[in-house]
């Protein structure tokens, strides 16, 4: 692992809506105990869903995490003779839950959290690391109001704005060229049009939308609307149990005959959901195991695999958040501060590749993925179009 440096300029602030008091320690203090020859061990706290709706998720990244710390300390669960303890706290993707629990860690002088699923929890957990001055590296959660939330908040994955971005990138050039959010009319559909306009919008294309009702059964007359539009491209964000009846009127009415549609897709659960639909989406992707070829992500899956798991979607979140951990641990010895400057421009070897955290805000600079789904059997699996390079979908940086 090596350490690069930027200056970069700025840093986005966003004050999550969640006030959270606690006690902590300062950040002079490690979670551990310190010899002459330097810290002897410290202890990660790490805070997730094992249980609830994104057990899943959960689980994905900690069979990773575990992996991860294997393979950043040669399999000795210590770095430079510093112990690695990790102790594990289901979240159950309830933030109360989540920040009880990291107020216990922290009390007990743990001063490294990392995990969460869920972006509701990630917020609430970083307004705890901002008052009680710990380390924190969020999961999953995609949220973009997490980076830049604080100097003390990190993350491991992607976020949604690198997700829009690389659905732009299944057109050419966006400048003058019209594109439609399919999407439910609740608060994630619309969250969904305004990324679109604002990150997509920015790069030229004029951006509409196509709400529909969440109680909404019968997806044809939305399909025709879409159609209707003419739109260069078609943005779909989509939850919940009508997805199938959606794409199915989609598929039927012709629109992904006559227009590029984008989704993102899932983990491997979610491979056989779209029916007809198939094999005519474009989707946009984080990871999947066959998308990065390199040695790292060799030694991730082959780890995972060994210990009775199945690489996934967020498998990379948890690897990066172990290699993140160790670097922290090694260059600050557990001081906070000096946890949170090395990781600041840390440049590193990740299951997809080169991984940057940018400097200014804590974004994980990162590729993604094209991909399409093509029958195999009696199921589907994700096959690589092409790989969208990091920069390419950077988020914006705020000045």
């Amino acid at each position: 692992m090596r350490v690069t440096k930027k200056l970069l300029l700025g840093s986005v602030v966003v004050t999550a809506a969640l006030a959270l008091a606690a006690c902590a320690p300062t950040t002079e203090t490690p979670s551990g105990e310190a010899t002459d020859g330097g810290l002897s061990e410290v202890t990660v706290g790490i805070v997730t869903s094992e249980s609830g709706p994104l057990a899943g998720y959960g689980k994905q990244y900690l069979d990773a995490f575990k992996a991860g710390l294997d393979y950043a300390t040669d399999g000795t669960g210590e770095i430079d003779g510093t112990t690695i303890d990790v102790e594990y706290r289901d979240d159950a993707g309830d933030p109360d839950k989540a920040v009880t629990a990291v107020k216990e860690l922290i009390g007990s002088g743990v001063n490294i959290i990392a995990g969460t699923a869920s972006s509701g929890v990630a917020l609430a957990v970083a307004e705890q690391a901002e008052q009680n001055k710990v380390l924190y590296i969020s999961g999953p959660a995609a949220a973009d109001a997490i980076t830049g939330i604080n100097d003390y908040t990190f993350r491991s994955g992607r976020q949604s704005a690198q997700d829009v971005a690389t659905a732009g990138t299944f057109l050419d050039d966006l400048e003058g060229k019209t594109v439609t959010v399919f999407a439910q009319d609740n608060a994630f559909g619309q969250g969904n049009v305004a990324a679109v306009d604002a990150i997509l919008g920015g790069q030229g294309a004029t951006v509409n939308s196509v709400l529909v009702a969440e109680d909404a059964t019968e997806f044809t007359p939305f399909a025709q609307q879409v159609l209707a539009g003419a739109p260069d491209l078609v943005f779909v964000a989509w939850a919940g149990a009508t997805s199938g009846a959606m794409w199915q009127a989609m598929s039927q009415q012709g629109v992904l005959d006559e227009i590029p549609v984008v989704t993102g897709l899932g983990d491997a659960a979610t491979f056989g959901a779209y029916g007809e639909a198939s094999e005519k989406i474009n989707f946009l992707n984080h990871y999947f195991p066959e998308a990065p070829d390199n040695d790292v992500n060799t030694a991730m899956v082959e780890a995972i695999e060994e210990a009775g798991g199945a690489p996934d979607l967020f498998s990379p979140d948890g690897f990066n958040a172990a290699i993140m951990i160790v670097h922290a641990i090694q260059e600050g010895q557990g001081d906070v501060d000096a946890m949170v400057s090395a990781l600041e421009g840390f440049e590193f070897e990740g299951p997809k590749g080169t991984m940057t955290v940018r400097a200014g805000d804590h974004a994980l600079i990162q590729e993604m993925y094209q991909v399409k789904l093509v029958a195999d059997g009696g199921t589907f699996v994700p096959e690589l179009v092409d790989t969208v390079s990091a920069d390419d979908v950077a988020p914006a940086e705020a000045e």
